[in-house]
């Protein structure tokens, strides 16, 4: 048993953008548990997506035809045939409303451990440690995958980056899945989620507001602001949870993360673990909280412990 096999994830013609993020995990994880990286993806058309997912570390690419359409059945078949097949260490797929219709399934069948909603992995001292969020995403948990057993791991997204082009070989897997499709539901459409006014994890420039803004009723002079300083407008879990801003805004780990972002404006935010998940790592940060002992402060390159109003008439005046 050894290497790592991924499970790509398409939508009407697209690979999933957090398929290039799990590979991305992959690739930075193939040393530590040796082996292949291989990927797999199921479609109709399977062979049109090598390309996309010759990414580099990647050794090859296994083309399985099925349907036109998810179906979660069909997909933990597949994946169950190809898990005894190449008999990886590792399982890794998208954890997505896609990845939640099969992946546990999956994981149950091929025994081992399972570990849902992971958004990292650390190599620690010759042991390999998943990251999830614990107690409602107030503390990171770190489970021990290190036995010598399948792992079948979902991954947030925005938790890893696509690796660089690369030149995989391609694998045609002929499997009878008729069987398992027989048992499953009709496919009968899609129902697009509501438009988003912000895309948080394509955004290189974000001003962020926590509770130190006090009420609802100064949300539009905050998102006036960002507006004006031609950034996208975010906010810490309590405003999304209060129903001040929707969760689409919501920058941490039970939001978005910032992963394109370069400069991040944090006004009136603490800097719960689950917060800093989502932004710690840009280059830039600057902070306003009057609290001079907050942990927005660990991470923060530049800092003023003044009143979040002032600083934002300061704003409101220079850029007038």
């Amino acid at each position: 048993m050894g290497g790592i096999l991924v499970l790509a994830e398409h939508l009407r013609g697209n690979l999933s953008p957090q398929t290039g993020e799990v590979i991305g995990l992959a690739r930075e994880l193939k040393a530590t548990v040796g082996g292949p990286l291989v990927v797999a993806v199921i479609a109709d058309d399977p062979v049109r997506y090598h390309a996309d997912l010759a990414l580099d570390g990647v050794d090859e690419v296994l083309a399985v035809e099925a349907g036109a359409h998810f179906d979660p059945a069909v997909y933990e078949e597949a994946a169950h045939r190809l898990a005894l097949a190449e008999k990886p260490r590792l399982v890794m797929l998208g954890h997505s409303v896609n990845g939640m219709g099969f992946g546990p399934a999956l994981a149950v069948r091929l025994g081992g451990s399972f570990v849902s909603d992971a958004f990292g992995i650390e190599a620690d001292g010759g042991r390999l440690l998943a990251l999830r969020g614990g107690y409602g995403n107030k503390v990171v948990t770190k489970i021990d995958i290190t036995d010598p057993c399948v792992t079948t791991l979902m991954l947030r997204g925005g938790s890893g980056k696509p690796p660089p082009s690369g030149s995989a070989l391609l694998r045609i897997v002929p499997l009878d899945l008729q069987p398992a499709a027989a048992h499953t539901a009709e496919h009968k459409g899609y129902v697009d989620p509501p438009p988003a006014d912000v895309d948080i994890t394509r955004a290189e420039f974000i001003l962020s507001v926590g509770r130190g803004i006090q009420d609802e009723k100064n949300i539009e002079r905050f998102r006036a602001l960002a507006e004006r300083l031609g950034a996208a407008f975010g906010c810490s879990r309590p405003i999304a949870d209060s129903g001040w801003l929707p969760k689409a805004h919501q920058v941490g780990l039970s939001g978005k993360v910032a992963q394109n972002c370069k400069l991040y404006v944090a006004l009136g935010i603490s800097g719960a673990v689950q917060h800093l998940h989502g932004m710690k790592h840009v280059e830039t940060i600057i902070a306003i909280n009057t609290d001079r002992n907050a942990p927005i402060y660990t991470v923060a390159t530049y800092g003023a412990a003044i009143d979040v109003f002032e600083f934002a008439d300061a704003l409101e005046r220079e850029f007038n």
